[in-house]
């Protein structure tokens, strides 16, 4: 089962690497889409806190495939 993380291929926290392990797409467009919600709608940036907060820390041997 494919579970949510922060990844270790981060900029700040891990949250934009996460989510895009997690969907399989290049790390580089989700943090442009956070960025984008950030500047259109105010959101992004309150997203990406509350996610930092939420999402749990990547453990390096304990993935299960």
């Amino acid at each position: 089962m494919k579970t949510l993380h922060k990844s270790n291929n981060k900029m700040i926290c891990g949250v934009c690497g996460g989510i895009a392990e997690y969907f399989n797409i290049d790390p580089t467009i989700v943090r442009l889409g956070f960025v984008g919600f950030s500047i259109i709608f105010g959101s992004g940036l309150l997203a990406y806190i509350v996610a930092a907060i939420i999402m749990p820390s990547a453990d390096s041997g304990n993935e299960v495939h």
